[in-house]
């Protein structure tokens, strides 16, 4: 990919992509993760002399153009505390006259923020015309959002095409990273596959199999998998349709794949459900599996002693409540333990939140911001926003 060492920025008003789809609650964001990631690149590029910082991005799934609750107005306040500067925010549509006349008016040194490119109609249709809007508010063009990377929309690819463009440093890193997953992956290679769906996770599975040494499954797919062999899952989340392709996979793949062998079950989906743990192919009629048992913690703990590759998305169970934390946090304590004798990667979306939850995110060498790209990439998918950086 071009990277920034070579793209000069020296008094040019850069336009920058990056991913700041963070969860907001009450007009609070909940979680900077994302807009901390960005860093990097903002600073270095104004270390190298950028005249000034135009920055896009997306938020959430606006329908029908602006949307007070999809604004970024709430983002660009935590983006300036980060930052230590302040960040200007573009109230108006990304391709108006307004935010153009706004943009052109920046100073020396200045940052901006613009309002979610979403508002903008051609955005998700990678629109030539609204392309083209967006490249006249700058003279240079960085990709930093890995997370919306597989999008092929206006504001990833499009606009690259028409600007001097270089991947930023986030980007750059994720790439890096995840690619070595796929191609020098060191053994032992343990992935630990968890979230509520197989279906969600097929490609990922399939494309990493033949290259791990063990394959450990938890979260709501567990059941799909457990109703393959024949177990009992009472009212456990399952694919039905993917009932069949998980018994192929089990076939083929039997010697790798680890299925939980207890689970904790509930009486009800909620935070305050009666709950006991249970052999996890006999879960009762009328109970539900909602995390893996102390009897899996252990024996996944045992499963990653000596790996010298980790990759971990989906949690292990439902985090959100408490009670049924404890696998996740217990996967997350085990892959932090490899601390300097293994690559550790986290990927993406409630992986991430799940092992700041624990604590144990400054043990893992790299955590993915990128959710649907990251396993993309891992899929052997080609990126849009990736290819359009070479």
């Amino acid at each position: 990919m071009q990277t920034l060492n070579q793209l000069d920025v020296r008094g040019k008003r850069v336009l920058v992509r990056v991913d700041y789809n963070v969860p907001v609650s009450g007009g609070v964001v909940q979680d900077d993760t994302r807009v901390t990631a960005s860093l990097p690149t903002l600073k270095a590029l104004l270390d190298a002399g950028a005249r000034n910082l135009i920055l896009m991005s997306h938020f959430g799934r606006p329908k029908n153009g602006p949307e007070e609750k999809y604004s970024l107005a709430p983002v660009a306040a935590v983006l300036e505390s980060t930052l230590g500067r302040p960040v200007k925010f573009i109230a108006g549509t990304a391709d108006s006259g307004e935010t153009l006349a706004a943009v052109q008016a920046l100073g020396e040194g200045e940052v901006a923020l613009l309002e979610n490119v979403r508002f903008s109609a051609g955005e998700e249709k990678n629109d030539a015309a609204l392309s083209g809007k967006l490249a006249q508010l700058g003279d240079a063009f960085v990709l930093d959002a890995f997370g919306s990377a597989h999008r092929a929309h206006a504001s990833v690819s499009g606009v690259a095409g028409q600007l001097p463009h270089a991947a930023g440093l986030l980007l750059q890193t994720e790439v890096d990273a995840l690619s070595r997953l796929i191609e020098s992956p060191q053994s032992p290679y343990v992935v630990i596959i968890g979230g509520a769906k197989v279906s969600d996770k097929i490609k990922v599975i399939e494309n990493l199999l033949p290259k791990v040494d063990r394959m450990l499954i938890g979260g709501g797919m567990m059941f799909t998998f457990l109703k393959a062999r024949g177990g009992q899952i009472g009212q456990s989340l399952v694919e039905d349709d993917q009932v069949e392709y998980a018994r192929g996979l089990l076939d083929t793949y039997g010697d790798k794949l680890m299925l939980p062998t207890d689970a904790v079950a509930a009486d009800r989906f909620a935070a305050d459900a009666e709950t006991k743990v249970v052999p996890a192919d006999q879960i009762p009629e009328g109970w539900m599996g909602l995390d893996i048992g102390p009897d899996t913690q252990q024996a996944y703990a045992r499963a990653l002693e000596g790996a010298k590759t980790v990759f971990w998305n989906g949690p292990m169970g439902v985090f959100e409540f408490e009670r049924f934390a404890a696998g996740t946090n217990a996967v997350a304590a085990a892959v932090g333990s490899l601390k300097d004798q293994a690559y550790t990667v986290v990927g993406g979306g409630d992986s991430v939140s799940a092992i700041n939850k624990s604590g144990k995110a400054d043990q893992i060498d790299h955590i993915s911001t990128g959710g649907g790209a990251s396993l993309e990439l891992l899929e052997g998918k080609a990126l849009p926003g990736v290819e359009a950086m070479r």
